[in-house]
Order: structure tokens, then C-alpha cells, then sequence
């Protein structure tokens, strides 16, 4: 950050803040080697789960557990996600603020439900007697799946952070990159939870 100094009538030196700007294309390359580091944890997760998704410790199996209705409904919500996450986009190219905060509040709800849905999903195998201490299956479960809902929640805080600058500032410079960051963000998250569905769920019910 710079600050310059200016005077006013009296004399009486102030001072305010520049907003520091980065170069979007340096901004852009930091964030996907972030991803990529992102990816590198995930993919220890799954290999982690694939070594240890069969060992049951002659407790119940994901065929016993997982509920694919309710799973699938979640999954639904994420991706719906993703889809108002672009209206919102197409929004910020058409410079429309309003709009651009109403399908990104309505991005926020789709992963709300996302997130407590989850949190249903957990707080019921806990209550069975299927916690992540039960056996080397489950602690993989909930360490792959508890990994993603936390990176689901910090993006949503960084939603809601950003609806805010949005509202205050409009649709400057900054929060344009701002913007761009979070949907490639949201859209990995997106990815990663269809490997999820797909590995952990799928092939756990129906391996």
C-alpha cells in the first residue's frame, strides 16, 4: 500500500490510502499454481481412501450407510450452484451490479443447502455408530469428505465477503478479479466433489 500525504485549507497535513492494483495476468498464475496445490492435497485424499475404503473393521459398509437419494440431491445443489456462479459472471461482462448480487445470493443458497445437507449426512453416521473412529473406511470418508465441506464453507465465506464488496464498490477492477478467482474456485470445487460422488459413493454402494 502507498500513502499520500495532501493539504487541505489549514495546512494540516492528511493522509489517505491507494487501493494497491496487481497485474491480472500475475494475480490469474498465482491462483491456479494455489489450485494446483489444492489438487495435489485431494488426490493424497483419494489415494488414502482407495487403500483404506475396504477396510471395515467388521463394521457397516458404504452399502449399509450411504444414502444415494439424499447424496444425489446434494450433489444437485452444488452443481446448481455452478451454474447460477456463471449467470453471475455473465452478469459482471454485462456491468449489471443488481443482477450480478442476486444470482450470486443465490449461488450462497444452493451452497448453503450443499453444506447442510452434509452436515445432516455426518450428524446421522455419527449418531449410528459410523464416526470417523469406527474403522480405517470411515476415518478416510470423513477426512475426504470433511476436507471438501471445508473448502466449501471457506468459499462461502468468501461469497458472502465478496457480495459485500460488490454492493459497496461495484464492479471495479478489483472485484472483477475477485470474482474470476472465486468461480474458478467454486467450478474446481464443482470437480471435485463429482470425483467424490463417483468414487467414494457410487463405486462404495455398488462396488
Amino acid at each position: 500500500m502507498s500513502a499520500t500525504q495532501v493539504q487541505n485549507t489549514d495546512e494540516k497535513p492528511q493522509f489517505y490510502v491507494t487501493e494497491e492494483h496487481h497485474p491480472e495476468n500475475s494475480t490469474m498464475l498465482g491462483f491456479w499454481l494455489y489450485l494446483m496445490s489444492d489438487c495435489l492435497i485431494f488426490a493424497v485424499l483419494f489415494a488414502t481412501h482407495g487403500v483404506l475404503g475396504r477396510n471395515y473393521a467388521a463394521g457397516p459398509s458404504p452399502a449399509d450407510l450411504f444414502d444415494l437419494n439424499l447424496v444425489a440431491i446434494n450433489t444437485a445443489m452444488l452443481l446448481l450452484s455452478s451454474i447460477t456462479y456463471g449467470f453471475a459472471m455473465l452478469q459482471m461482462e454485462r456491468n449489471a451490479k443488481m443482477e450480478t448480487l442476486v444470482w450470486l445470493g443465490i449461488t450462497g443458497v444452493f451452497g448453503a443447502a450443499f453444506l447442510g445437507l452434509e452436515l445432516y449426512e455426518f450428524y446421522h453416521l455419527i449418531l449410528e455408530g459410523a464416526g470417523p473412529t469406527r474403522s480405517a473406511f470411515l476415518s478416510s470418508f470423513f477426512t475426504l469428505v470433511g476436507t471438501h465441506g471445508l473448502h466449501v464453507t471457506f468459499g462461502m465465506i468468501w461469497l458472502i465477503t465478496l457480495m459485500v464488496q460488490v454492493k459497496k464498490h461495484g464492479l471495479n477492477p478489483e472485484n472483477r478479479r475477485r470474482l474470476m478467482c472465486l468461480s474458478m474456485f467454486w467450478h474446481f470445487l464443482d470437480v471435485i466433489w463429482i470425483g467424490v460422488f463417483s468414487f467414494v459413493y457410487l463405486l462404495g454402494v455398488l462396488g
